[in-house]
């Protein structure tokens, strides 16, 4: 069912909003809470997005969600409740494609195997391509060439853990994202209660097997011509201490899953949610031959699905989607009455800043407003910078354009590099380097740390159309932190954008220009009538942007240029009062 996007600009709150994690600012949510209600934040955020580690999780900060429940290190009901008093609404992830290995429905699966209730909520590899493959050697089936040539791959290699069950059996599950396995250490006490074994040998043995798991190399492979008799038992007695961790793909042909969801959903609007992010949903359906990722129309049932349930909750649920420009899948997802992330955005504003054109940018907002797109939009986020999403694609021999020419595209990704960014990329099923994912970098570093440009961007995304999301170390003008991406390990790229401020750190930061500019920009838009009206675009010179937001007799101007990056926000209300603020 399509739905009337006139209701679904009816049902978006209007305002700002800002996002973090908990422990952002000062180490738990009570601290951000209590930044909110100081006199410098008044009126300057409707909305709240609180990333994942809100919830109980173990990876990928959040992304891998145990279960739904607060985080009591982090999170009280008392916070929620101040969060209400401020009439901030709040905005959760629902991380549709996976749990975590360590949430309990995966771990009764880990000590019940067959005989698990959860037995079907989570994809059995080997029984989804049974007809669609051969056996390998190692134990999971091959997908046929074809099939497996069509796979959409966040990682290198076949998206599967093999996990063991309470029998010794293996078997291989679906896993698209993070994947950890390793052992326990053992004890030469361990080792006695293996037939044979003496004091000395459990004592020499347990160092050399420890060596071997400390070093996370192969226990088969070492060396066992001193204990050959023993080598079985031991490699199972260390088996035996195997454990996991990882982000495991959901059943979605399990109505258990769906009744998860529900829960979960219900949960969340207890917790005064308004606005739930679908996160990974284009993963969800799964189908043998077909790409894992948006398969229509199969993606479309689950969606409207969903949002049947969140009406239930007086939820607003929205895809997260990541995809070439040249798709047109930002079209196709909006189409159905969902507001989407505005990707395109932090990308044009960047080329827009430092080309000196406003072209680019002023197509995408004319397109926004000629096909009634809704959007949430961002500079930085806890997520990097896209840059895919700006490409063209190739459809049937044919290729549809991109926002911005490849050549632009390539150096926006160069410039933020060279200013110290890093980078994610996305893999083929033969573990090839297809395509930059995103930059990770904060914006005010991604712009050189020149803070003309950094406010005038700001100042730019109060103007668009769409919800603005603010970024917490965007706000204090955060540079990119190099030691947090080098401790990061395999995810660390991400780290760069992520620092935790201290409360003392925050409280500096507010005697800031760059700081109290933004939260005067920020409370003009999620304050003032006018940004509720139609916005015109005014023809300028093309390093030229006037933009006029006008409802009721209230209107906003922005006119800013492009090239020496001075700018002017002029507000006038029906009695004809007036404001300017100037940045020249």
């Amino acid at each position: 069912m399509r739905t009337d996007s006139r209701e679904l600009q009816q049902a978006l709150p209007n305002g700002v909003m800002l996002n973090a994690y908990p422990d952002s600012i000062g180490g738990k949510l009570a601290d951000i809470v209590g930044l909110l209600k100081r006199p410098e934040f008044e009126n300057t955020f409707s909305l709240f997005y609180i990333l994942p580690t809100f919830f109980n999780s173990d990876l990928d900060r959040g992304f891998s969600i145990i279960d739904y429940d607060q985080n009591q290190e982090l999170v009280s009901k008392q916070d929620l409740q101040d969060l209400s008093k401020l009439n901030i609404l709040l905005k959760f992830d629902l991380v549709l494609n996976h749990l975590s290995v360590r949430s309990p429905q995966f771990q009764d699966l880990l000590k019940h195997g067959d005989d698990s209730e959860y037995r079907d909520f989570f994809i059995d590899w080997n029984a989804f391509w049974t007809g669609h493959g051969e056996m390998g050697a190692d134990g999971h089936v091959v997908p046929n060439e074809d099939h497996f040539n069509r796979l959409f791959m966040r990682k290198p290699g076949a998206p599967i853990l093999k996990v063991r069950f309470p029998d010794g059996a293996e078997k291989p599950y679906w896993n698209t994202f993070y994947q950890e396995i390793f052992y326990r250490p053992i004890s030469p006490g361990d080792l006695l209660e293996i037939e044979g074994v003496t004091q000395s040998d459990a004592e020499i043995l347990a160092e050399i097997v420890n060596g071997a798991i400390g070093s996370k190399s192969d226990v088969r492979e070492l060396d066992w011509s001193a204990f050959s008799d023993l080598r079985e038992a031991v490699i199972s007695l260390v088996e035996r201490g195997r454990d996991y961790l990882g982000q495991m793909d959901l059943n979605a042909n399990s109505e258990q899953v769906w009744d998860f969801y529900d829960e979960t959903l219900r949960k969340l609007s207890d917790y005064g949610a308004k606005i739930v992010r679908l996160d990974a949903f284009a993963y969800l359906h799964k189908v043998p031959g077909e790409v894992n990722f948006f398969n229509r129309p199969g993606t479309w049932e689950y969606l409207e699905r969903l949002r049947g349930i969140a009406r239930k909750y007086d939820l607003i649920v929205f895809p997260e989607i990541h995809a070439e420009y040249g798709c047109g899948l930002h079209e196709e997802v909006a189409g159905e009455g969902f507001p989407i992330y505005d990707f395109f955005f932090p990308g044009l504003v960047i080329d827009a800043l430092e080309r000196g054109t406003n072209a680019y940018l002023l197509k995408w907002i004319r397109e926004i407003q000629e096909k009634g797109i809704k959007t949430i939009n961002m500079l930085g986020c806890h997520d990097g910078i896209p840059v895919l999403d700006l490409g063209g694609k190739q459809i049937n021999n044919t290729v549809k354009p991109g926002l911005l020419k490849q050549t632009h595209i390539d150096d926006v990704v160069d410039r933020i590099i060279t200013r110290g960014g890093r980078v994610k990329s996305l893999y083929g099923p033969d573990g090839r380097k297809i395509a930059y994912y995103q930059v990770n970098a904060t914006f005010f570093s991604a712009l050189g740390e020149d803070e003309r440009k950094f406010l005038q961007a700001r100042a730019i995304q109060m103007f668009m159309p769409g919800i603005p999301q603010v970024w917490y170390l965007d706000l204090f003008a955060g540079k990119n932190d190099y030691a947090a991406a080098d401790m990061g390990g395999a995810g660390g790229h991400k780290e760069i954008n992520r620092t935790n401020l201290t409360l003392q750190e925050a409280e500096a930061g507010l005697a800031l220009p760059i700081v109290q500019n933004q939260l005067s920009l920020i409370r003009l838009r999620n304050t003032s009538p006018a940004f509720q009206g139609d916005l015109e675009i005014r023809e300028t010179q093309s390093c030229m942007l006037h933009l006029t937001w006008s409802h009721e007799g209230y209107t906003a101007t922005l006119e800013a240029d492009l090239c020496e990056h001075g700018f002017s926000v002029r507000h006038q209300t029906p009695e004809g009062e007036e404001s300017l603020l100037q940045f020249l």
